[in-house]
């Protein structure tokens, strides 16, 4: 559960990059073809090795979520940004639900071809032939802006170009915070009952880790070498501040992250909390997911009509907080409608905010929106590692 959201850290960071150069349409249409290569990896596994190696690849194509915020950017108004943002993302996770409901009816129902037994690899091979065709699609289909409209590139890549020596070192603790995500992964696997990583291999990763952030670090630099050496400052009317950039990374490991981590294992939480089958217990843990529909555009809408967006999402950031600890008392003696609307009313609020925080990544600075995206959607991923390895640990 944990690896199938690691390397999205990276990958977000990296697509982000790419998107600012190369547009929404090539990059998205490469990662959507890129899927069916760790959906017929983790078919084809024979060994939980193999299989752990799969799922950091699947991680890859969860940073296909930051495109979208780029392109939709595009082609709708600062005023629409909200609900825009909000069904974006709220249909791409409720395609989380359409998994959870309809993956284990797909892997029952073709049982004859696997002997009897639930045939999980077809229907996991199934999700990535079926994505890439669409990458096909989408890559005919689409075109980066509306006609008429230039796509606005960042001067310089590598790095977010910041506008302040004081963001300058803020980003930097921020993409330490990513590569500590990464070790404490790594830590993970090194750890009794799992054995995945060795401890001379763990600290080799620890190692690569490091040097990861000191070429982050350096490429930092280099995208701002001006500014820290004081022959560049920058007009008022093009400076943010990389505040603003890390509260949207804390917001989105309160909602995202969390919705992660409860998606991963809400389906076992049910099934061994009420003895339920897996299937029955899948089935009902897809209503957290489902709930995105309508819940992640009315976050957006909500902070697009309400007078302060930074109300809307201070309101909502209680409101997960709350509802989560409503459904910590959630046990084996509750009804099990009861549990499943508690749960709902966590989804609700987690699913929320993800739409209030969207509302706002594309208004901070218009041509470097997909690596503020990209840092913003890592942060989740980063939410998400923790609380799983929390949960794995308690």
């Amino acid at each position: 559960g944990i690896c199938n959201l690691a390397l999205t850290i990276p990958a977000r960071l990296i697509i982000g990059m790419l998107l600012d150069r190369f547009g929404p349409r090539i990059t998205y249409s490469i990662l959507l073809m890129f899927a069916v290569v760790p959906c017929l990896a983790t078919a084809l596994a024979q060994d939980f090795n193999q299989l752990v190696i799969s799922r950091l690849l699947m991680g890859i194509v969860g940073s296909g979520f930051v495109v979208g915020i780029r392109m939709v950017a595009e082609w709708f108004q600062p005023k629409e940004m909200g609900i825009a943002q909000g069904i974006y993302g709220g249909w791409g996770n409720f395609g989380a639900f359409g998994a959870e409901f309809a993956l284990p009816i797909l892997a029952v129902s073709t049982s004859f071809f696997a002997g009897g037994a639930s045939n999980w690899r077809f229907a996991i091979a199934f999700t990535g032939i079926i994505t890439a065709i669409y990458g096909v699609i989408y890559y005919n289909s689409v075109q980066d802006t509306p006609t008429g409209k230039v796509y606005k590139k960042p001067k310089k890549n590598g790095s977010l170009e910041v506008t302040s020596i004081k963001s300058f070192w803020a980003m930097i603790v921020s993409n330490f915070g990513l590569i500590f995500a990464l070790g404490l992964l790594a830590w993970r696997l090194e750890q009794k009952n799992i054995h995945f990583l060795t401890l001379s291999q763990m600290y080799l990763v620890w190692l690569l880790l490091a040097g990861l952030f000191i070429y982050q670090s350096y490429q930092a630099w280099q995208v701002n070498r001006e500014l820290l050496t004081g022959k560049k400052t920058y007009a008022p009317s093009e400076r943010f501040q990389f505040g603003q950039v890390a509260l949207l990374e804390f917001t989105y490991i309160t909602n995202f992250g969390s919705e992660l981590a409860v998606v991963s294992m809400l389906p076992a939480f049910f099934e061994k909390t009420f003895a339920l089958e897996h299937v029955v217990a899948g089935m009902i843990a897809a209503t957290y997911p489902f709930l995105n529909l309508v819940s992640r555009p009315s976050g957006g809408l909500i902070s697009d009509k309400f007078s302060s967006r930074k109300w809307t999402m201070t309101i909502i950031s209680a409101g997960i907080g709350i509802s989560y600890l409503m459904a910590h008392f959630i046990s084996s003696s509750w009804p099990i409608p009861v549990a499943i609307a508690v749960t709902m009313l966590a989804a609700y609020f987690a699913q929320a905010g993800c739409g209030a925080t969207y509302s706002i990544v594309p208004l901070i600075k218009k041509e470097a929106t997909g690596q503020i995206a990209g840092n913003v959607g890592a942060y989740g991923n980063f939410g998400g590692v923790v609380y799983l390895t929390i949960f794995s640990l308690t």
